[in-house]
């Protein structure tokens, strides 16, 4: 089974992780971000999440996560949780 590394920054709604999007384009550190603004604990170590394989997260993130190439940001992405800003280490 394949296991990648991510890591995330999670927010309540839309428009704050839109907010975050712009300002990685501007060149602020997506663990700075993180540590700024996320809801989950994992905000603390920058957003780490570690290494997981498929079927391990909620679907619609897992899906968002395994799509992206090292290095890459995704768009928000909803679940349950609220908007998840993915990146893919």
């Amino acid at each position: 089974m394949s296991t990648i590394t991510a890591s995330h920054i999670l927010v309540e709604k839309e428009y704050e992780a839109e907010d975050i999007l712009k300002k990685l384009s501007e060149g602020n550190s997506f663990e700075s971000l993180a540590k700024a603004y996320s809801k989950c604990p994992s905000g603390e170590e920058g957003g780490d999440l570690g290494s997981f394989g498929k079927g391990q997260m909620v679907a619609s993130f897992e899906q968002a996560a395994f799509a992206l190439k090292p290095g890459e940001v995704s768009k928000p992405v909803q679940t349950q949780f609220g908007y998840h800003i993915i990146k893919r280490t």
